[in-house]
């Protein structure tokens, strides 16, 4: 057992549970072999747990909670043990920290990562363990088998500014002063993942990118925070062809009421943290009007329309149709010749179906035309 519980009081009202780490094996293990280890879910602040219970501890009508509370990021559950809140689990009136895992490494060196999820924007901190604490000089840090900088004495490397380009495998190598072997040793790689922070927006027209002029748009910038940070608050700022049409602000929103044929361009928005440490834009969104097309002077349809077709009279003029218009009066007369026309060609139509047909009938002879 990594961790022993003494209870107190065990037939009082209120009863203590005091839960502490247990060093023995830690102990232990640097006198058997030479072994560092690693607790890689483990900060300091959580070596030493109390747990405050009432009622009887050794039923279950009693019940505890931690007093001071552990960040928990787990996802877990099961049939006897449920989450209470995300400091920790209970089991059967008891609430406990997360656990954590102890990686036992029989090297002289160790890389040591972070005991908890990094994401995009996070300080990334790595720390090249010597066995015993034992003096280290020419220090390098590698990742994915590449150098991050010259050999120095120091044993920490960080990243202020983590990206998701900065995941990979990471390993140090240095060499031992007295006492040690005296030659350059070299840790084993360990994998550093950078979580996402948050999706790469994408940016929407809606209803849609090809609006009729005089209508309402509303450009929506559409993105995801990671579940781990939706705490996290992120600003928002909409482009048009390269130039801001409004400052950062809380809203993934933007809204045109009326648009006109100036709005047709490319659009796109960013996404930043408060910090703007961390800014993601969208893929260019092209955004046209579709104008209502009115007739100008220039249109002007010529004087002579094709066809013998005599102008109506003023009378036949449809209603609702000004006869001021020349282009629409030109239209209405080209309609009606066209009908016309089809009007002819249906009436050849038929004389021709009708007289098939009595070639087609059995036991008929034509008879011919006078």
């Amino acid at each position: 057992m990594l961790k022993k519980i003494s209870m107190l009081g065990l037939q009082g009202g209120t009863n203590t549970a005091a839960m502490k780490l247990s060093h023995m094996l830690t102990e232990w293990a640097l006198y058997v072999c030479p072994a560092v280890l690693l607790a890689t879910q483990m900060s300091p602040a959580a070596s030493s747990e109390t747990l405050t219970c009432e009622g009887l501890v050794s039923t279950e009508h009693g019940s505890c909670h931690v007093a001071a509370a552990k960040e928990d990021e787990g996802d877990e559950d099961n049939d006897d043990m449920t989450r209470s809140s995300e400091a920790g689990f209970q089991v059967k009136g008891y609430t406990f920290s997360k656990p954590f895992h102890l990686i036992v490494s029989y090297d002289w060196l160790i890389l040591q990562g972070p005991a908890t999820s990094v994401f995009e924007g996070d300080t990334l901190v790595l720390h090249c363990r010597a066995w015993q604490d034992w003096p280290l000089t020419q220090v390098i840090f590698y990742r994915e088998g590449s150098a991050l900088g010259p050999p120095g004495p120091k044993r920490e490397f960080s990243v202020p500014v983590a990206q998701k380009s900065d995941s990979g495998h990471y390993h140090c190598s240095g060499i031992f002063r007295s006492p040690g072997p005296g030659s350059r040793e070299t840790a084993t790689p360990v994998a550093i993942t950078i979580q996402e922070l948050f999706e790469a927006p994408v940016l929407k027209a809606l209803p849609s990118s090809e609006p009729q002029e005089g209508g309402s748009v509303t450009l929506s910038c559409q993105t995801k925070l990671s579940l781990q940070r939706s705490a996290s608050r992120l600003l928002f700022s909409f482009y048009k062809d390269g130039k801001p049409l409004s400052t950062r602000g809380v809203s993934s929103e933007l809204q045109i009421p009326r648009v006109s044929e100036e709005h047709s361009g490319s659009y796109w928005c960013e996404a930043a943290t408060e910090d703007r440490q961390i800014a993601k834009q969208s893929p260019q969104l092209g955004f046209r009007v579709q104008a209502l097309q009115k007739p100008t002077a220039s249109e002007t349809p010529p004087t002579e329309a094709p066809g013998p077709l005599p102008s109506p009279a003023p009378s036949a003029e449809l209603p609702g149709f000004s006869s001021s218009d020349p282009h629409l009066h030109y239209q209405i007369r080209l309609l009606l010749k066209q009908m016309q026309d089809v009007r002819v060609l249906l009436g050849h139509l038929v004389m021709e179906l009708r007289d098939l047909s009595v070639y087609l009938k059995p036991g008929t002879t034509k008879v011919a035309d006078k």
